[in-house]
């Protein structure tokens, strides 16, 4: 049964609540009757974060991480190892290996991984991106050798996509190495544990297709 509200923007704002994913339509009514009872500057508070949130947050022009300026906080550290490029799949995925403490690289953010069946192929991926930084980074003479771990989920997707990355990547003087296997097959790096992560990163793999 279609629910009826008192009020045509009680139903946008549920509308808009509920747009959210994870939450249904009940829930977004709780949540907008709650933002409805606190007082005013809380609300415009919230709102304004969003809106800030939307129209002022940045991608890094390096590893494409979201960022308050043009460069994040990580690329822009100098005593961050830049020649180790840790390759993942999200946002949250690069926050999740910094809660382990154990990476002193960079990262670079794919923004998705490939899957056919979604419509995803590698041209909607940061994947050229990834190849001209690392590119760019061999072509200076004398410096160390570049390494590119991919850290991208063990299912049929990630690893079509660690593969495909590993060919572009192959006529480059780099080194390609993949999380070790302490995560489970299918596993994401969104919901491992730090320790277990953190393992995998330091007992990484020479990759191998």
């Amino acid at each position: 049964m279609t629910e009826k509200y008192p009020s045509q923007l009680l139903q946008d704002a549920v509308e808009a609540i509920s747009s959210l994913p994870g939450v249904g339509s009940r829930s977004a009514l709780r949540l907008a009757l709650h933002l409805l009872g606190q007082p005013k500057e809380n609300v415009h508070h919230f709102t304004q974060a969003i809106n800030r949130l939307a129209d002022e947050v940045h991608y890094c022009r390096e590893c494409m991480m979201i960022s308050d300026s043009d460069r994040c906080s990580i690329c822009s550290d100098g005593k961050r190892d830049h020649r180790t490029i840790c390759v993942v799949e999200s946002v949250r995925d690069v926050m999740s290996v910094e809660n382990t403490g154990q990476f002193r690289g960079v990262y670079h953010v794919l923004g998705g991984i490939i899957s056919p069946i979604n419509g995803i192929g590698p041209s909607d991926l940061t994947i050229r991106q990834l190849v001209e930084r690392v590119s760019a980074l061999s072509a200076e003479e004398g410096a160390p050798q570049v390494e590119v771990i991919l850290a991208l989920s063990g299912d049929v997707e990630g690893e079509t996509t660690s593969f495909y990355i590993y060919r572009q990547l192959g006529s480059l003087p780099v080194k390609v190495s993949a999380l070790a296997r302490g995560l489970g097959f299918g596993d994401d790096l969104e919901y491992a544990d730090s320790l277990t992560l953190g393992r995998s990163i330091v007992n990484r793999q020479i990759f191998k297709p």
